[in-house]
């Protein structure tokens, strides 16, 4: 589907947000500037607006690995996975120790092998000539069939 403008990502993170609760991941594949952390922002922003609360700026956590926003009863952890390199650091991070308990956003996913079964993954893409923008989601688990 075409992501072309703001309003195209907007409207994907506002379904999301209605559909999605503790314990599901969402992660997100494309190059860098594709929409990602875009994608999260406008997620967790949807997330405090509903519920009342201060919007975040909602930053990529390239260097800091990991974000959490507490939104009343909801956590949400925001990984960036870009500067890891072995599957050994990524152990380490625990990313899934406490997932049933939050919502569990990923960028770089793809050295994981770990991967929850009710999560959707988000490819972001550019068209060759750079000017338009598409996102392919596929749904597992619990969401397998959801259309968008």
């Amino acid at each position: 589907m075409r992501i072309s403008s703001l309003t195209d990502l907007e409207k994907i993170a506002e379904k999301i947000q209605r559909i999605i609760s503790k314990g599901d991941a969402i992660f997100l594949y494309g190059e860098i500037g594709v929409g990602k952390t875009t994608f999260a922002r406008l997620l967790i922003n949807n997330y405090q607006i509903k519920n009342k609360k201060q919007i975040s700026e909602v930053l990529s956590p390239t260097f800091n690995i990991l974000f959490e926003y507490n939104v009343n009863n909801i956590q949400i952890k925001h990984f960036d996975l870009y500067r890891l390199k072995n599957k050994k650091d990524i152990k380490n991070l625990g990313i899934f120790e406490d997932s049933k308990n939050c919502i569990t956003l990923i960028e770089w996913p793809e050295l994981l092998d770990e991967k929850p079964l009710n999560r959707f993954d988000f490819t972001f893409e550019y068209s060759k000539d750079m000017n338009e923008r598409s996102l392919t989601i596929k749904s597992y688990g619990r969401f397998k069939g959801y259309e968008f």
